[in-house]
């Protein structure tokens, strides 16, 4: 029995440093992406709102601090929302716990934004700033017709084979 516990440590000691490197190199892969799309969110915005080279220096750091709090605060209402969704019976205190969370994370979203949309008052003139939401909103729908297509093409290949 103890031999074959040492066999079995010995084993995964010898494949954790894999596992490890297969997560790095999947959290490298995630993190280019992430890098990319936000290159590519930039280019959009730049271009969409016609923003100079000063502006873009200065809006983007800000701008992408309050993507970064406003991910952070809808992620975790996400998963509080999965945390119910996946529980077996939940209470009708949970149920309520968690709408008020979902709730609320809009509210905290929308005030960070309107912080920040004070923050934009000194980068953007008042054209680009009314214009800042409808880009982000055809920004959402580009992204998701690409991703449409893409998944058709993908479909399409498949069936191909």
């Amino acid at each position: 029995m103890a031999k074959k516990l040492l066999i079995y440590i010995s084993v995964l000691l010898f494949l954790m440093p894999c596992v490890a490197s297969a997560q790095r190199k999947e959290d490298g892969a995630r993190s280019q992406w992430l890098t990319e799309m936000r290159q590519y969110k930039r280019n959009y915005f730049a271009k969409e709102l016609g923003l100079t080279r000063e502006q873009q220096n200065k809006f983007f750091p800000l701008y992408e601090e309050m993507d970064d709090e406003t991910y952070r605060i809808e992620e975790e209402a996400r998963q509080m929302e999965k945390r119910v969704s996946e529980m077996a019976d939940p209470s009708d205190t949970e149920f309520e716990k968690a709408t008020e969370a979902l709730y609320d994370a809009r509210l905290r979203t929308a005030q960070i934004e309107k912080d920040y949309l004070e923050k934009f008052n000194d980068i953007l003139s008042r054209k680009q700033l009314f214009q800042l939401k409808a880009v982000e909103r055809k920004f959402q729908r580009d992204m998701m017709r690409q991703h449409h297509r893409l998944r058709q093409n993908a479909k399409g290949r498949k069936a191909g084979r």
